[in-house]
């Protein structure tokens, strides 16, 4: 048997809260599923967009809208500077559109990662100037950690509007305005907005203001979309205010009402835009559209997402995908590169980890032994790919990844810098942690920034070994059981759940995400067939008790040698989705771990 842990504890309906009776009598296993993610009543299902909360909270957001609002009246030149990932694009794209329709004369810049860096460096101010000459510069996702760029462009009389989500516990940077709900001393009552969300609140109460005001304004619900997929793409945490966003701007796509752009992407992909799912940001789209700021660019990624012709938005789509094939290639090879570094180092997957670069992974395996970070540099590593290999890295082997590339691939001396993508586990805040190296020894990391799960850093060559022995040693000092994974269960599903109609509620009809995770069940079934397919995936026919049909099951990129085709009996923790093919609908489970704990002799 699998050794599982229950999400609910609780019992139904004895201890049901107010509300969610009628919820109940239509479907326990929903009220189940909803009462172990803490909703307490039927209101914190409601998304209608007046259940969203009030901007007043936000600080600094009623002086940025004086400065938006005069700039578009007296025609000041705004100049947009985003981030190179999904949120800065969908952040530009929105600022782009909304202020446009306004009339503001408003153009945008989007730091390339590969010579400017992250954020409102003063090298972007002065791109700035020498090719927008701007009056005002508004950053979307960034410039919480941007003092020196923001001195830049006052000493050149530009006013600076900061528009950010990143964590600080430092005081801002001297800009006029600074609206970020982490920022110290802000009251607003969601932390987990993201750049998009940021963005979107301000352009609201602009809009609203200068409506108020009998000037031109804009609807800026209408662009919902781009919020939404900002937010699953930054693995935006889905509380209460983002599942409301993300769920509106989820219909918009379905009825059509978006991006041509986002249009385009789902119709290379083969995706029906009817019945588009929150996955489809994060699994579909998110990535086509960070290929153009991983690889190149992201100006292609925000001319699509703004394209105002199909047959342009198709050219664009087709570019961002060729971009996402070659980022595909670059992180296999990355990949297969780890993990013959991790070989070397004899890693188990629950014992061991290896931080190393990989010139002195020899010398490394005599001290990997009971080490608690995966931390990994190669002079010929790809920049734009770290972050998606360090996240395989710490899905693989549960452990804190952080994986550097050179900051400049034709510098790759000792006092050259390199730059680091950080993904972290539960338990572990890795944004907080490289703090506290820092804080420690403030010479050895030149910045940093980023959120719980995830975090860059830069630091010169020379200081690899020494920050990873401190990052270690900080691993080292935390509770052995954080690293210990955990595998959560929702319970066992009754069998009027084994329906296309449950499934279709499921996937469909509610917002699943980061925070508020993804349903999974488990039981015991009946293996009616088993079979291979294309030698790395398990496909089985399952019985549960009482389900008059057999349920397909699938575990892809399976272990194939340790299936026993004897089996008989199977414990399975299991996603459920719709499978289509040739017009048909069945339901299938997606295996996520699975023990026999029955075998015909």
């Amino acid at each position: 048997m699998l050794n599982l842990t229950p999400r609910f504890t609780g019992k139904l309906p004895a201890d049901l809260p107010e509300g969610l009776q009628n919820l109940y009598q239509y479907s326990p296993t929903l009220t189940r599923l909803f009462l172990a993610r803490g909703v307490k009543s039927s209101e914190a299902l409601d998304y209608g967009l007046s259940t969203l909360l009030p901007a007043d909270g936000l600080k600094d957001i009623d002086e940025a809208v004086k400065i938006l609002d005069t700039a578009i009246e007296s025609q000041q030149r705004i100049l947009i500077v985003g981030d190179f990932d999904c949120d800065g694009a969908t952040s530009t794209a929105l600022m782009m559109r909304v202020l446009g329709e306004m009339g503001a004369e408003v153009d945008f810049v989007v730091p390339d990662r590969f010579k400017y860096g992250y954020g409102l460096t003063p090298e972007i101010v002065q791109l700035g100037i020498d090719e927008y000459a701007p009056d005002i510069i508004v950053t979307v996702d960034n410039g919480i950690s941007s003092h020196e760029g923001v001195d830049k462009a006052r000493e050149n009389g530009i006013t600076v509007i900061i528009t950010d989500h990143h964590l600080t516990t430092k005081p801002n940077p001297e800009a006029h305005a600074v609206v970020n709900p982490n920022q110290l001393k802000c009251e607003f009552d969601s932390k987990a907005l993201v750049g998009v969300g940021v963005a979107f609140y301000l352009l609201g109460r602009l809009s609203k203001y200068r409506r108020e005001a009998g000037r031109s304004s804009a609807q800026v619900s209408r662009y919902l979309d781009l919020v939404a997929l900002g937010t699953v793409a930054d693995v935006g945490v889905l509380d209460h205010n983002n599942r409301t966003l993300v769920a509106h701007g989820l219909a918009a796509i379905r009825e059509g009402r978006c991006s041509l752009g986002i249009l385009a992407l789902l119709e290379l992909a083969g995706r029906d835009p009817q019945k588009m799912t929150v996955q489809d940001f994060g699994f579909v789209i998110g990535p086509r559209i960070n290929a153009a700021g991983r690889m190149d660019n992201m100006r292609i990624g925000i001319e699509c997402l703004m394209a105002d012709s199909m047959e342009e938005a198709k050219r664009l789509a087709f570019e961002l995908d060729k971009l996402n094939k070659e980022r595909r290639f670059v992180e296999g090879g990355m990949r297969e590169q780890a993990d013959d570094i991790l070989r070397q180092l004899q890693l188990s997957d629950d014992s061991q980890s290896a931080s190393t670069d990989v010139k002195d992974s020899v010398e490394a395996k005599t001290k990997a032994s009971g080490l608690r970070s995966l931390i990994l540099y190669q002079d010929d590593w790809h920049q734009g790919v770290i972050g998606i290999v360090a996240g395989r890295l710490k899905e693989t082997h549960y452990r804190p990844a952080i994986v550097f590339a050179p900051a400049d691939e034709a510098k790759v001396g000792d006092e050259d810098a390199i730059k680091g993508s950080a993904r972290s586990i539960p338990g572990i805040h890795i944004r907080d942690a490289i703090e506290s190296i820092a804080e420690s020894d403030p010479e050895l990391i030149t910045h940093f920034g980023g959120h719980a799960m995830a975090a860059g850093l830069t630091l010169k060559k020379k200081h690899f070994e020494r920050f990873s022995e401190a990052f270690e040693r900080l691993m080292q000092s935390l509770e052995p059981s954080l690293f210990e994974e955990e595998q959560f269960t929702d319970g066992e599903l009754i069998a009027d759940d084994f329906s296309l109609q449950f499934v279709e509620a499921l996937t469909h009809s509610h917002i699943w995400g980061h925070g508020f995770v993804a349903p999974q069940f488990d039981g015991l079934f009946e293996v009616l067939d088993s079979r291979i397919l294309k030698d790395k995936h398990l496909k089985l026919s399952l019985k549960y008790p009482g389900v008059l049909y057999p349920v397909d099951a699938i575990w892809f990129n399976y272990d194939t040698d340790k299936w026993d085709y004897r089996a008989k009996e199977v414990h399975v923790l299991f996603e459920l989705n719709i499978n289509e093919w040739n017009g048909n609908q069945n339901i299938q489970m997606m295996i996520k771990d699975l023990a026999v704990t029955h075998i015909v002799p």
